[in-house]
């Protein structure tokens, strides 16, 4: 996958991600976009061969990218994460945090990505992470998380 195509998927799971959690925040969501990378959260294994995989990234996490910086991290040799969890993480007066949860396996292979038959590659959409008590229907602040 060229870094091109890989940044109008990300862009395009951004926003998407975005006007999802629109519909369940009370916050207000900047259009200027940041991520906070989760590095293969799968700890993947060398038995994939078709893969590649990159053992040093187990457990890391990288902080307040832009877009550019994210295509930089996760495009390795045209090859990206298989799959990439995205959702609104966080908000400043200045930014919308996005998570991004990542495979540790890599591929250039379309057929590979999860998500691929719903057009967003690697990308798959996620909501915001649930606050306890959430009640469905009822929006709440993203700062709010851990309200009983």
């Amino acid at each position: 996958m060229t870094r091109e195509d890989f940044l109008f998927l990300l862009l395009g799971a951004s926003y998407a991600s975005y006007k999802f959690a629109q519909s369940f925040v009370t916050d207000e969501l900047p259009t200027d976009f940041r991520y906070n990378v989760h590095l293969s959260v799968s700890n993947e294994t060398s038995h994939l061969k078709q893969f590649d995989i990159f053992p040093e990234d187990n457990g890391k996490l990288l902080a307040m990218l832009n877009d550019k910086e994210v295509v930089n991290l996760l495009c390795r040799n045209n090859k990206v994460p298989v799959w990439i969890d995205v959702c609104v993480e966080s908000t400043t007066n200045q930014f919308t945090i996005f998570q991004l949860l990542c495979a540790g396996r890599y591929s250039d292979n379309r057929r590979e990505f999860y998500y691929e038959k719903n057009g967003s590659g690697p990308f798959g959409i996620k909501s915001p992470v649930f606050p306890v008590g959430y009640k469905e229907g009822s929006k709440f602040k993203l700062t709010d998380k851990n309200v009983a």
